[in-house]
């Protein structure tokens, strides 16, 4: 059983979203990741907890963070705290924590501001990541209040967690958005860091519980843009009920910048695909019957 945690931690809260669900939508992304995707744009999610944050972009190098830092870090990482001194002390703003802790209560507050945009539109709110069910029990509660002032909720998962908390977050949620990678196992672990088994067995027995979910595939250069890819996502999809439709989302690569802050061998690459790309790419999930949107 789930102990409802009174506190979450997040990096952003995201507000007139139009692509993460129906109508207008707040995005709440919560911090921590299961996986390791070598192409994530949003690294410095990964981690659970509150990080330092270097935008190495706007870093000029006056060495300014050396100067104020009580365990001197900025050249060591390991040993980085994540006080913020030097955030604070940054004359470029290129240092920043991400995560902050925030109430149940707070976030719904703000999330209520926009509600007259959520009933107008038809839309609401999205929670992301990072991956929300790494936070399940917070953001059950988050859930059930939203529920209560009746208003519209996605969980955008990569469906790598346990069902029982999946099935607890299902009662309380009106969408899904369902990420899938890659079919091959041993390509999955490759590229992610864990096999797909867990998040394909998932998705089946979320599609017999709930009958409102969105797929959504990251079109990955060189990692699973290929037809005979498509073809095995699109087989695997028509055999459930519960699809409402198929998103190809084009990557992009807003993690170039941020590809310093991390260890490991990242895919960070520029290239993208054209529109006559992910088209081609959607011939597979038309030929089994399913509605698929072409990047978004």
């Amino acid at each position: 059983m789930m102990v409802r945690m009174k506190t979450g931690t997040i990096t952003n809260i995201q507000k007139f979203c139009l692509h993460d669900g129906p109508g207008l939508r707040t995005t709440v992304f919560l911090k921590g990741c299961p996986l390791q995707c070598k192409w994530c744009h949003n690294p410095e999610m990964i981690s659970a907890k509150p990080e330092l944050y270097i935008n190495h972009k706007q870093c000029i190098h006056c060495d300014t963070c050396i100067t104020v830092c009580p365990e001197n870090s900025s050249e060591q990482p390991l040993r980085c705290k994540s006080c913020g001194t030097c955030v604070e002390a940054c004359p470029t703003g290129a240092r920043r924590i991400t995560g902050k802790k925030i109430s149940v209560t707070r976030l719904i507050q703000q999330i209520s501001r926009e509600q007259i945009f959520y009933d107008e539109s038809g839309g609401g709110v999205t929670f992301s990541g990072g991956e929300p069910m790494q936070q399940a029990e917070f953001l059950l509660k988050v859930l059930q209040v939203c529920r209560n002032k009746c208003i519209h909720t996605a969980v955008d998962t990569c469906g790598y967690v346990s069902f029982d908390k999946l099935e607890k977050i299902a009662s309380v949620t009106d969408l899904f958005l369902y990420d899938l990678k890659l079919m091959d196992t041993k390509k999955h672990w490759q590229w992610t860091g864990v096999t797909n088994t867990l998040i394909l067995e998932n998705l089946e027995k979320l599609n017999r519980i709930h009958h409102a979910l969105w797929i959504r595939i990251p079109i990955i250069p060189g990692v699973n843009n290929t037809q005979q890819e498509m073809k095995a996502m699109a087989q695997f999809i028509s055999t459930l009920s519960g699809i409402k439709q198929v998103n190809l989302l084009p990557y992009h690569s807003t993690g170039v910048y941020k590809q310093k802050n991390n260890e490991g061998d990242w895919l960070i690459s520029k290239k993208s695909l054209s529109k006559t790309d992910l088209k081609s790419l959607a011939d597979p999930f038309i030929s089994f019957g399913l509605n698929v949107i072409p990047g978004g």
